[in-house]
């Protein structure tokens, strides 16, 4: 057995000269899959919603409610995976959260009616919102602190790949039907047990737990020059909402809620609606599902350029420039009267806009202690799936009551405006030790 060694630091501290190892790669694979699954959930009856409106005879706004379902069921499910997750462990929560969605998910895949498909589609949303939840604060307690940034902003491309997932599944299984590609989902599911065999327990949370020697173990496997010592944490009290807004974390939580909502309506109000409001500008299906996976491919050199500009000039710099960049691109997209426009104006919005998402679900994770961080980044996942549930049918009712692209378009990017203006009190958190 290996002697303990009679420091005692805080726990963060043991991540100081912790370096980044192939453990960790596979750690960061089995959560990088996980978040591909939660975007390719999110996302896949998007691109088959014509043959869903068809098959239970709905208009947009019928669609619009069964695509924010999920996000419907996430909203109170977040709520109560996130004390759990503080309570229990990032884990449990993980797999079991995982492992339920897929489950039931399968189930919706034979929902006889539209009331049963709705129901059902909420309750794999209370389910997967566990998953959802927990995947960043959970890899940030595994990731060397001057890594921190870096690889989680890598994990944040695991979303774009669940896009072209689900645009791939649409394409090649969409003729078989929407029930086809639900069951494409559920199957994902199964990628719980990898999760469970690769991922250790978060050591902050077991040094949090008074579990100190099983802390130590994790820390030992993860390569801590520093994994014999004793561990402090910054507060004992564990998975309390109401602590959210006590002293120095209220105006955190008030700010970091609207930041979560306003960034979110945005960024969802066009996702869903993409390849309609392409087709109200001439695009045929089959071009708009092609723009659709360019833009999902945008994506990636956008999270990439952020992942690499975080770690020098730090979260709230680089979020800054990547919103307003984001911005400019929106309106360049709304108000472009060229197919070569709207690709370039699309490009340009999502290169920036899913940037500066890289950076966010980093920093979002980096504003609570231990104690409060899974019970805290829920709260900020509600508040982004309730823009999420919102801005389907908003979008939807615009143009239901033909609104038109360019005035849809231009409210969406309002909310970025607003999203670049909340950003400006935050603390920066980069190189700084997670409590």
């Amino acid at each position: 057995m290996t002697a303990v060694d009679s420091r005692t630091i805080p726990i963060g501290a043991a991540f100081d000269r912790m370096p980044f190892t192939r453990r960790h790669v596979l750690i960061a694979l089995a959560l990088f899959i996980a978040f591909v699954i939660e975007s390719w959930e999110q996302l896949a009856l998007v691109y088959v919603s014509g043959d869903l409106g068809t098959a239970f005879g709905i208009d947009e706004t019928g669609v619009g409610v069964v695509l924010s379902a999920v996000a419907f069921g996430m909203i109170p499910g977040v709520l109560v995976w996130g004390p759990v997750a503080d309570r229990a462990g990032r884990k449990p929560v993980a797999f079991w959260s995982l492992l339920a969605y897929g489950v039931i998910a399968f189930a919706s895949a034979f929902a006889p009616n539209l009331a049963a498909l709705v129901g059902l589609r909420v309750a794999s949303g209370l389910a997967l919102a566990g998953v959802y939840t927990i995947t960043f604060p959970y890899f940030l307690e595994l990731l060397p602190t001057r890594s921190r940034g870096r690889a989680a902003v890598y994990l944040s491309i695991g979303w774009p790949i669940g896009m072209l997932a689900a645009i791939g599944a649409s394409t090649t299984l969409g003729g078989l039907g929407w029930h086809v590609v639900v069951i494409a989902s559920a199957a994902a599911g199964l990628w719980a047990f990898a999760i469970r065999a690769w991922v250790p327990e978060s050591p902050y949370w077991l040094a949090a737990r008074g579990r100190q020697e099983e802390a130590r173990a994790v820390l030992r496997a993860l390569d801590s020059p520093d994994s014999e010592a004793t561990f402090t944490v910054a507060s004992e009290r564990v998975g309390r909402p109401l602590d959210l807004f006590r002293g120095g974390l209220a105006r955190i939580t008030v700010v970091m809620l609207l930041l979560n909502f306003v960034f979110n309506w945005g960024y969802w109000g066009l996702q869903t609606w993409l390849p309609t409001l392409l087709q109200q500008k001439g695009l045929t299906l089959s071009a708009s599902l092609g723009f659709a996976a360019l833009s999902a491919l945008m994506m990636i050199p956008g999270y990439v350029s952020a992942s690499l500009l975080t770690g020098r000039f730090g979260r709230k710099k680089v979020f800054l420039v990547y919103v307003v960049a984001a911005l400019l691109g929106g309106i360049w997209f709304a108000t472009a009267s060229t197919t070569t426009g709207l690709y370039l104006g699309n490009f340009v919005l999502s290169f920036f806009s899913l940037g500066a998402w890289g950076v966010w679900n980093t920093w979002n994770g980096e504003f609570y202690p231990t104690a409060l961080r899974g019970t805290g980044y829920s709260w900020a996942t509600a508040a982004q799936l309730v823009a999420t549930t919102v801005a389907p049918s908003a979008v939807g009712a615009l143009l239901a009551h033909a609104t038109g692209f360019t005035a849809t378009m231009l409210i969406i990017n309002a909310f970025m405006v607003a999203t670049a203006l909340l950003a400006v009190p935050l603390p920066e958190t980069e190189g700084r030790e997670l409590e």
